[in-house]
């Protein structure tokens, strides 16, 4: 069964195409003309191993804000899409990704109750022209609209692109492993029978 899927939205802030292959090997294609926002989704996808495309025109000349939310919504739309109907799945995983004096854990649980739960303080406002609370606005749009509950969390850090990077790949990680297919499972893992 192929686990892939392509969305597409379009507003007046933002035009996002995403295509998903969850069984992939890590080959990403991305632009979103937002450079480190690039770097961060180039590794969540390596690192998940999930063949990713993501394109985006959006109208950064107000910032950025826009481009990084809404690609977080269509790529959380992606994800569930290709997920199907969650039979088989491990649904379950955390990591903890060290990236130099940085260590950040994450946690995931493909619930069908998509909620970010985000303690990843950074002191710096920006990392270049990147701002670095748009980490917690991409991950709580992918959360919402992928239907996962995700958890990530600092354990120790001062440097804000290491802390938003190990973020990136646990995230990447943790879905990655809660996405894979359980060979000792059979039909949806829950109790109630569906997710």
């Amino acid at each position: 069964m192929t686990r892939c899927a392509t969305i597409s939205r379009t507003t007046s802030e933002t035009d996002v195409l995403v295509t998903i292959d969850l069984d992939g090997t890590g080959a990403v294609d991305v632009s979103t003309g937002v450079g480190f926002f690039d770097h961060m989704l180039s590794a969540f996808g390596r690192h998940g191993l999930f063949d990713l495309t993501v394109r985006v025109k959006g109208d950064t000349w107000v910032d950025d804000h826009h481009t990084v939310e809404d690609t977080g919504i269509v790529l959380g739309q992606a994800i569930r899409e290709a997920l199907g109907d969650k039979s088989g799945i491990r649904r379950f995983a955390d990591v903890a990704i060290p990236m130099d004096e940085s260590l950040v854990m994450a946690a995931v649980d493909i619930s069908g109750r998509g909620e970010l739960f985000w303690d990843v303080p950074i002191e710096a406002q920006k990392v270049g022209t990147f701002d670095c609370e748009l980490g917690h606005e991409f991950f709580a749009g992918l959360a919402r609209d992928a239907g996962v509950t995700l958890h990530v969390r600092e354990l120790c850090g001062r440097n804000a692109h290491h802390l938003l990077e190990a973020s990136f790949k646990a995230a990447g990680r943790a879905l990655r492993l809660a996405c894979e297919p359980d060979p000792r499972v059979v039909g949806v893992p829950s109790t109630k029978g569906s997710l």
